[in-house]
């Protein structure tokens, strides 16, 4: 069966131009990926990111360019933290909500045009941190004024270059082009992390190897059923006559998923606990006593890993909610449902169906963000328990890679549908 739906895909010409498409993307992106800046000091870029377990994890975020320090180093962190901002700000300003939410397609490319442009200045200042970072790590070595301010400009015009890939795939390609090249780096990575796994390998760890391919298969399995996971509302609509014709009176239901904000939640947080570390490492170079001893506080405390899980458990936790408030607007829904005379039955129109919505988006979201926020942390909690870092099972990767094939699968088989009705 699975062979057979492979060999209808590729009969279809469209269909193959699109996966091809993809496919040539993403190989430009590995070569870009590999192409490191100039004054890189490889054994102490490995040591560095070999003992800097969140680093690995921000890595996940820019397709593995991170760990080589290449071209396209912030991935498309920058463009993601953009979109994000901008969909905060339509909570302040209502003429940016307008846009969003009801000014249609035309509104929402000069929503999109104003996060692309946002993305810049946020790639300059994340590059100018990061190096800077790097370069007390002494990764980098000694670099003029001149060569530091043209890495920026390098590392910024890859975040900006990948933003632009990754729109291409969503237009011409098939699915969502910023997750599927965040998926082409975490798949690329499969092969070292296999390999350092079978160098090390011990015939005492087989138990070891055993617990971790059994735990593997339950947190896909997990991944899965979350991500599909949805609480169906039923939606009735009322009956109209309109001369000899009766209209509505048909029933569907409005789906709720369980995992509203996807890996957002895990971004934003990453991004929240790299900016005490970054003032730290900058407060440790200032030649007064009391602010050395306070970063070197600040940086202790946050290597504790369990004080350290914690944190990231519960931004993520707090962030899913939040994030859900911004894109789900349950009194919009309300509205929509009013105005085109549907309602939930046994619930009034208007505001009690929105505080309906509202509680049970509310108790859904509960077990989504109690879920992203162990996704998050197991790849700490395995290290701990283990002591291997090559056996750490990267939840968050592992979320990503699901939810994107599973969304990719969908555009396809949405494709084939589409063919076969025509």
């Amino acid at each position: 069966m699975f062979w057979q739906k492979l060999i209808l895909i590729f009969k279809d010409r469209d269909l193959r131009k699109k996966i091809f498409f993809v496919l040539m993307i993403l190989v430009l992106f590995r070569v870009g990926a590999a192409i490191p800046i100039p004054g890189v000091d490889v054994e102490q870029l490995q040591k560095f990111f070999r003992g800097n377990q969140f680093f690995g994890l921000l890595n996940i975020f820019t397709g593995g360019a991170l760990s080589n320090l290449s071209i396209m180093m912030l991935g498309v962190a920058p463009y993601i933290t953009a979109s994000i901002i901008m969909q905060l700000l339509t909570m302040i300003f209502p003429a940016l909500k307008q846009m969003y939410y009801e000014e249609g397609g035309v509104g929402r490319q000069k929503f999109n045009q104003y996060s692309r442009l946002l993305t810049v200045p946020l790639a300059a200042m994340q590059g100018f941190g990061l190096l800077t970072l790097l370069h007390r790590q002494n990764v980098l070595g000694e670099l003029t004024f001149f060569e530091q301010m043209t890495n920026i400009i390098i590392v910024t015009a890859g975040s900006v270059l990948l933003m632009w890939l990754g729109e291409l795939i969503s237009e011409y390609g098939i699915g969502n082009g910023i997750s599927l090249l965040i998926f082409a780096g975490i798949v690329a990575g499969i092969p070292a992390a296999a390999g350092q796994v079978l160098y090390t390998f011990d015939y005492s760890q087989i138990p070891l190897l055993i617990t971790f391919i059994v735990a593997a298969c339950a947190i896909i399995a997990g991944v899965v059923i979350i991500t599909q996971g949805e609480r169906p509302i039923p939606i009735s609509y009322a009956k109209r006559i309109r001369g000899m014709r009766v209209y509505g009176g048909v029933s569907t239901y409005l789906p709720l998923r369980v995992n509203q904000a996807g890996v957002i939640p895990i971004i934003f947080a990453l991004s929240i606990l790299l900016f005490p570390q970054m003032i730290a490492n900058a407060m440790a170079a200032v030649d007064v006593s009391i602010i050395q001893t306070t970063a070197k506080i600040l940086i202790n405390f946050m290597n504790i890993p369990w004080i350290y899980a914690g944190f990231y458990f519960l931004l993520v936790f707090l962030f899913t909610y939040f994030y859900t408030a911004v894109t789900f607007d349950p009194d919009a829904i309300a509205n929509n449902l009013q105005k085109s005379g549907a309602f939930i039955p046994g619930i009034r129109p208007g505001s009690s169906t929105a505080a309906f919505i509202h509680r049970v988006l509310n108790r859904i979201t509960l077990i989504g963000a109690i879920f992203l926020g162990l996704i998050a942390v197991l790849p700490l909690a395995m290290r701990a328990v283990t002591g291997m870092a090559a056996l750490a099972i990267g939840g968050t990767a592992l979320l990503i890679v699901v939810s994107v094939v599973l969304e990719t699968i969908k555009q396809i088989q949405a494709q084939m549908v589409m063919r076969e009705y025509e």
